[in-house]
C-alpha cells in the first residue's frame, strides 16, 4: 500500500530504464529509425547488466 518509504533494489532501478527505453524505442521507430534501434541497443545492454545480477544473486 505504501511504497514511498522502500528502496528500490539495483534490479528495479535498471528494469524501469530498461522499459523506459523500449518505449523510447518504440515512439522513435516511426520516425527515425535509426535512433531507435540506438535505443533497443542500450536497453538490451541494460538487460544484460539485469541477467548477470540475477546469476550472481544465484
Amino acid at each position: 500500500m505504501f511504497n514511498l518509504f522502500n528502496k528500490k533494489t539495483n534490479i528495479q532501478k535498471l528494469d524501469a530504464e530498461y522499459r523506459k527505453l523500449l518505449a523510447e524505442a518504440h515512439k522513435l521507430s516511426t520516425v527515425n529509425r535509426k535512433l531507435s534501434d540506438s535505443k533497443i541497443v542500450e536497453a538490451n545492454e541494460i538487460a544484460k547488466q539485469i541477467e548477470s545480477i540475477q546469476m550472481q544473486n544465484n
